[in-house]
């Protein structure tokens, strides 16, 4: 994949080059043939073709973020020997308020 990209860009350089020093040319359509025929479409395809690397480490990472959570649940209900999971609500205690 990376060979294809800098083959690309290499002609592109060659392109803007031919374009700077032809007579009818100019530095600024030299710049803009490098942007518009190598950087552009170079940067889009790598893109493209990167999108299964990037799913594939998120789908990973949040894999890993959830095994992560369920060992924190598994602790914290071991833990507690009443059964009782640290973020179970316990009914409060004491004296109820006298309503007017």
């Amino acid at each position: 994949m990376w060979i294809v990209a800098i083959a690309w860009i290499y002609v592109a350089v060659m392109m803007a080059l031919a374009e700077a020093t032809s007579p009818q040319g100019t530095v600024l359509g030299a710049v803009i043939t490098f942007l518009f025929y190598g950087v552009a479409p170079t940067a889009l395809v790598m893109y493209l073709l990167g999108t299964p690397d990037r799913r594939r480490a998120r789908r990973k990472a949040e894999a890993e973020a959830e095994a992560q959570h369920r060992a924190q649940q598994a602790a914290s209900a071991q833990a507690d020997a009443g059964g009782l999971t640290a973020s179970a609500a316990v009914a409060a205690e004491g004296k109820e308020s006298d309503r007017v």
